[in-house]
């Protein structure tokens, strides 16, 4: 039986105007664009091992990224005029180890780039 590997990508939607939310990704989370081909008017840029792929025809897709240090990026951010739809806020208590060390809690915040894809960001803590 063959295993699956690793999540290797991810295919969000571009928008209407794929510089404007490449930029987007740049400017908020740092991410530069890994590669671009025009035509056909796609990109990828890589977050950890993960190829995200940028392109039209697609439907918007929800994302999550893992962040160290939640409340201080939400901060940061906000003030530079990122809307989050949802602020940071406790999620799941993983008493069990479920998800990751027994204990820890699961923090999210959610926002939207400008294609309408939603990126939700995820920090464990004790």
């Amino acid at each position: 039986m063959r295993r699956v590997g690793a999540l290797r990508q991810v295919a969000l939607s571009a928008g209407r105007d794929i510089d404007d939310t490449l930029g987007f990704w740049l400017d908020v989370f740092g991410l530069p664009v890994h590669a671009r081909y025009d035509p056909p008017g796609i990109a990828f840029i890589i977050a950890g091992n993960v190829r995200l792929f940028f392109t039209g025809g697609v439907p918007q897709a929800t994302v999550y990224l893992d962040i160290a240090d939640l409340d201080s990026f939400y901060e940061t951010a906000s003030d530079n005029g990122v809307a989050f739809t949802t602020a940071p806020t406790l999620v799941h208590r993983d008493a069990a180890g479920e998800f990751g060390p027994a204990g820890e809690c699961e923090w999210m915040a959610f926002l939207k780039d400008p294609a309408g894809n939603t990126i939700g960001l995820v920090e464990r803590r004790t």
